[in-house]
C-alpha cells in the first residue's frame, strides 16, 4: 500500500476552525478514488492529510486538479484563510508494520 501526506501550516488561532472543517468529513468519497485509508492529524500550527491506497499519489493528483469537483473546490476555499503558505507533499521516510517489514526511502 502506498502512502502520501499533504502538510499545511496553519495561521495562528486557526486550529478551532480547522477542527470544524475536519469534523465535516472529506468533501469526496475516498473509496471512489481508490483510497483505502484517509486520516487527518491536527496540531495547533499544522494539519496533515494522509492518504493510503494503490497508486494513491495519482488519485490525490486527480482529486486536486479536477476543476469539476465542486465540493472539493469549495473545501479548498474554506481552508485557504486558515493556511499559511502552500501545502507541501510528504512521503514516508520510514514505516514499520507488525509483519516486521521495513520500508526505507
Amino acid at each position: 500500500m502506498e502512502k502520501i501526506a499533504l502538510v499545511a501550516r496553519l495561521k495562528p488561532g486557526a486550529e478551532p476552525l480547522a477542527a470544524e472543517l475536519i469534523a465535516k468529513g472529506p468533501p469526496f468519497d475516498p473509496g471512489e478514488l481508490g483510497i483505502t485509508r484517509h486520516s487527518v492529524y491536527l496540531a495547533a500550527d499544522a494539519v496533515i492529510f494522509v492518504f493510503e491506497g494503490h497508486e494513491v499519489e495519482s488519485a490525490v493528483d486527480d482529486l486536486v486538479e479536477d476543476p469539476f469537483r465542486w465540493t472539493v473546490n469549495q473545501a479548498f476555499d474554506a481552508w485557504r484563510p486558515l493556511v499559511d503558505g502552500d501545502p507541501r507533499i510528504a512521503r514516508p521516510a520510514y514505516v514499520w508494520e507488525s509483519s516486521g517489514e521495513q520500508i526505507e526511502r
